[in-house]
């Protein structure tokens, strides 16, 4: 199993998710390219962003990646909150840790 990292993962029913440990630090991706499932998510749920506005917005995706990632989100949507969740908590350590100077 030494090539195990090497190999991408398809996440369950899903066609156009998978998982990679090198991409993304291993979060679930639209295959073939380095959107994260989370951000489709977020551009429709909280951003408002119609699947049509979305592919419009990533034109290398199309309306069936879309929807596959966000049925993934939805059926696994505590989980991947809580990564989110996480990393947002990060970012804000961060942000008062090293000030922006572009805001000064």
């Amino acid at each position: 199993m030494s090539k195990a990292s090497h190999v991408i993962e398809k996440v369950g029913a899903h066609p156009y998710v998978v998982s990679k440990k090198e991409i993304s630090q291993g979060t679930p991706v639209i295959t073939g390219t380095r959107v994260r499932v989370i951000d489709v998510a977020i551009e429709y749920d909280r951003l408002g962003y119609t699947p049509d506005q979305i592919v419009d917005a990533h034109p290398h995706l199309n309306l069936a990646e879309v929807h596959d990632a966000l049925s993934y989100y939805y059926e696994n949507q505590k989980k991947l909150d809580e990564y989110l969740k996480k990393n947002l908590r990060k970012i804000s350590q961060i942000r008062k840790r090293y000030p922006s100077k572009v805001n000064h």
